[in-house]
C-alpha cells in the first residue's frame, strides 16, 4: 500500500490554486463556473434528466478527478433545483491527490453562490483517506463516495452503473494516465445504458480512444478559450472486444425490490439502528424490533467504546474495510454533542513488546501521517498526559464514543418506528411477506427483513458466528486522572473520563456465557490498567480498588470465523449446495447459474469489537444492496463480507451444508 499525499497547491494573484505535481491548473482563468455548467451539465442534459427523475429515483454521476470538487456541488446546485424532494444523487469521484480541508476551503471560498452546498461538504469533508469514502449529505438525499487513489486501481474496484460520465482531469498533455485504454473501458464496464459522457478535451486520441471503448463521442463548440469539447453516449460493450467478467453467480446482485419499500430489522444495537437510518434516509419505512426495553441494551451499550483502527500494511479486505469505516463512522460523530456523545481526542496504540513495534513501523509505512504516525516515549507521554513506558502508533482522528448516543440519534430518524419488548423467535414468509413471531404472536411484517442481532440470528441462519464475553469496569475520575488526555491502548484500553467516569477494559473470554460481571475480570482489567500507565493507575487509586466492589458490565461480542462482519443477501443454503455443486471438484468453476435467493433476507452482523467502525458503513452497504446503488465499498470488500463466501468455502472443502 501507498499512502495517498495531499494535493500541493500553488496559488495565483486571484486566489486560484495550481497543481505543482502536474503544473496545471484546476479550473479555468476564465470562468471555471461556467465551464462545469457548460461542459459537464449541459452537455449531459443534466437539468432535464433531474426533473424528470420520480421520488425514490435516482441518478448516479461518475467522475475522473474530484479536484476542488467544483463539479460536484453545481451538479448538486442544479439537482437541488429541478429534482424532485423524494430523489436522490450518487455521485462516484476519482481522486489521486485529494485537497487538504484547509486548501479545499480557500478554493471554495471562489464561488460564493455555491456556499451553502460548500459548507455542508466541507463540514463532512473529514478524515478522507485512502480507498473509498462515504460522504452522506443533505440529510441523506446527496451521497459522495470518493475514491482516494490511483484512478484506474479504484474504478476496477467500483461496483457501479453509472448514469453520466464527467471526464474530468488535468490536461490529458499533462496527466496522460488519466487518459488511456484501460481508464475507458473501466468507464464502459461501469456505464449505464444510454449514459452520457463529456469532457473539455477534443483531442482527437482522446476521442478515438473514447469511441474504441463502446462510447459515441463527437465534437461539439466549446466555451472561453476551448474551441471545442467532446460528448457522447455509451452504445455498449464492442462486439469486438472481450466483454468484462461477470460478477460469480453467489455474489450477483439480487433482483431489485418492487414495491412496498417497508423492512423490518430486528436488533436494537448499532447495526440493527444504522441500518434502519440507511433505509430510512432512502424513503423507507422501518420497524426495528427489539427484545428489551430500550435501544443498545447489549455489547452497544457500554459508556465508551473506542475509535481504534486495528490495521494491517498489506491491504486486505479487513483493513480496507476498517479504513473506510473509520471515515464514516468519524462523520456521522460530527451529527453528535462532542464531550458526552463522543470526543475526538485521539488514540494511542502502545508498542507494547518487540513485535507490535515492529508491525506499528510497517503501519507508518504505509499509510498517510493525519492517518497514523508513531510517537517516541516522551512524545507519547505528552499526548496522553500521563507517564507511559513506551511510545507508540497515534491515530489524531480517533477517540471514543457513547455507542448508546449513536444507536438513539440514528434510530430517531424519520420513517422509523422502535418496537421494544418484541423478541423475534420466528421467522415465515407468506405471499413475498416475512412475517415475525413470538410464538402465537405475530410482531410485525413486511417484504424485506434484515437479521442484526448479533448471534442470536443464529434461531434462522446457519451461519458461524460466536459469541465473546467483554467485560468492561468502570473507574471513578481523581483530580489527578484528569490529566488523561487521549485514549491509551495496549492489550485492553482506557479512555478519557466521561460523565466523571473512565473506562477500562475490556476482557476478552470465548467460554464464559454468563453476563454477570466478575470480581476476576476487575482485576484483569486493572491489571491491563497497570500494563498501560503504572502512573495512570496510581492516580486513580487503583492499588486502593477492591474488585469485588467495583461496578461495570459484560456483553458478548458476536464475530466471525475469519473477523469479517457478515453483510448482505442471505441464499437457500440446499438449493445453493445443489446449484453450485460443480465446486466440490473444481473450485475455478462458476457455473452459470443464479443464486436461490430467499427475496428479501439480508443480514448485518458480526462485526465483533469493531462494531463502531463497520457497522455504520455496512448499514449502508447494506443499503446499496437493496436499492441497486453504488456500492460503498471495494468490491473484493463486499464479497469477503458476503454471507455466501461460507458456503461457497464449505462446498470447496467438500463439507456441504456444514461450516
Amino acid at each position: 500500500m501507498n499512502p495517498i499525499t495531499h494535493a500541493q497547491l500553488d496559488w495565483d494573484e486571484q486566489g486560484r490554486p495550481h497543481s505543482r505535481v502536474f503544473d496545471d491548473v484546476y479550473f479555468s482563468d476564465k470562468s471555471g463556473l461556467e465551464e462545469t455548467r457548460y461542459v459537464f451539465l449541459e452537455q449531459n442534459r443534466l437539468q432535464a434528466r433531474f426533473a424528470a427523475l420520480p421520488a425514490g429515483g435516482r441518478l448516479v454521476i461518475g467522475e475522473t478527478g474530484f479536484g476542488t470538487g467544483l463539479n460536484f456541488l453545481c451538479a448538486w446546485q442544479l439537482f437541488d433545483q429541478h429534482a424532485v424532494a423524494g430523489a436522490r444523487l450518487h455521485f462516484v469521484s476519482v481522486e489521486k491527490y485529494p485537497l487538504s480541508h484547509a486548501d479545499l476551503q480557500r478554493a471554495l471560498t471562489l464561488w460564493p453562490e455555491l456556499a451553502p452546498f460548500a459548507e455542508q461538504l466541507l463540514a463532512q469533508y473529514i478524515a478522507i483517506h485512502q480507498g473509498f469514502q462515504r460522504l452522506v449529505l443533505d440529510n441523506g438525499r446527496v451521497t459522495l463516495t470518493l475514491l482516494i487513489g490511483d484512478a484506474l486501481e479504484q474504478l476496477t474496484q467500483l461496483d457501479a452503473q453509472i448514469d453520466a460520465w464527467f471526464l474530468d482531469g488535468f490536461a490529458p498533455a499533462k496527466n496522460p494516465d488519466m487518459w488511456t485504454a484501460e481508464l475507458f473501458a473501466e468507464l464502459a464496464r461501469l456505464a449505464a445504458p444510454g449514459s452520457t459522457i463529456s469532457t473539455f478535451t477534443s483531442t482527437g486520441w482522446v476521442r478515438r480512444l473514447i469511441n474504441a471503448a463502446g462510447f459515441k463521442m463527437k465534437r461539439t463548440p466549446g466555451i472561453g478559450h476551448k474551441w471545442e469539447i467532446l460528448r457522447g453516449e455509451f452504445l455498449g460493450w464492442p462486439a469486438d472486444t472481450c466483454a468484462p467478467p461477470a460478477a460469480k453467480p453467489w455474489f450477483a446482485r439480487p433482483p431489485a425490490i418492487e414495491g412496498e419499500r417497508h423492512a423490518m430489522v430486528i436488533g436494537g444495537g448499532l447495526a440493527g439502528c444504522t441500518t434502519a437510518a440507511s433505509l430510512a434516509a432512502r424513503g423507507w419505512q422501518v420497524s426495528l424490533l427489539e427484545r428489551h426495553t430500550g435501544l443498545a441494551q447489549e455489547a452497544s451499550g457500554n459508556p465508551q467504546g473506542v475509535l481504534y483502527l486495528k490495521l494491517s500494511a498489506h491491504g486486505t479486505a479487513l483493513s480496507q474495510l476498517i479504513v473506510a469505516g473509520f471515515g464514516h463512522t468519524r462523520r456521522l460523530l460530527e451529527h453528535l454533542h462532542r464531550g458526552v456523545d463522543w470526543d475526538g481526542c485521539g488514540v494511542l496504540q502502545l508498542a507494547f513488546n518487540a513485535k507490535e513495534a515492529e508491525r506499528q513501523a510497517q503501519l507508518a509505512d504505509a499509510f498517510a501521517p493525519d492517518l497514523l504516525h508513531l510517537l517516541d516515549r516522551d512524545q507519547a507521554q505528552t499526548r496522553a498526559g500521563v507517564a507511559l513506558e513506551q511510545g507508540g502508533l497515534f491515530f489524531p482522528e480517533g477517540g471514543w464514543v457513547h455507542p448508546p448516543a449513536l444507536c438513539e440519534w440514528q434510530a430517531s430518524q424519520p420513517g422509523i418506528t422502535v418496537l421494544a419488548h418484541h423478541d423475534v423467535l420466528d421467522l415465515r414468509n407468506l405471499d413475498g411477506q416475512w412475517q415475525a413471531w413470538d410464538g402465537e404472536r405475530l410482531l410485525a411484517s413486511a417484504p424485506v427483513v434484515v437479521l442484526a442481532g448479533a448471534a442470536d440470528i443464529q434461531r434462522f441462519t446457519d451461519l458461524p458466528l460466536k459469541r465473546i464475553r467483554g467485560q468492561i469496569t468502570r473507574l471513578v475520575q481523581t483530580p489527578q486522572s484528569q490529566a488523561l488526555a487521549t485514549v491509551v491502548c495496549a492489550e485492553g484500553y482506557v479512555a478519557p473520563a466521561r460523565l466523571g467516569e473512565h473506562t477500562l477494559g475490556a476482557s476478552f473470554d470465548f467460554k464464559n456465557h454468563d453476563l454477570t460481571p466478575t470480581p476476576a475480570e476487575h482485576a484483569g482489567n486493572l491489571a491491563m490498567l497497570r500494563e498501560i500507565s503504572t502512573d495512570l493507575a496510581h492516580r486513580l487509586g487503583a492499588d486502593a480498588l477492591a474488585p469485588e466492589q467495583l461496578e461495570g458490565r459484560a456483553a458478548f461480542r458476536c464475530t466471525s470465523p475469519d473477523y469479517l462482519p457478515i453483510v448482505g443477501p442471505l441464499a437457500e443454503r440446499i438449493a445453493f449446495d445443489q446449484a453450485y455443486a460443480a465446486l466440490r471438484k473444481d473450485a475455478r468453476q462458476t457455473p452459470d447459474v443464479a443464486c436461490p435467493w430467499l427475496d428479501g433476507l439480508y443480514i448485518n452482523s458480526g462485526h465483533g469489537s469493531r462494531g463502531l467502525i463497520t457497522a455504520p458503513l455496512c448499514a449502508e452497504l447494506l443499503a446499496a444492496w437493496l436499492h441497486n446503488e453504488p456500492l460503498p465499498v471495494p468490491a473484493s470488500v463486499a464479497d469477503a463480507c458476503h454471507p455466501n463466501r461460507f458456503a461457497v468455502r464449505a462446498l470447496i472443502r467438500g463439507t456441504g451444508s456444514s461450516q
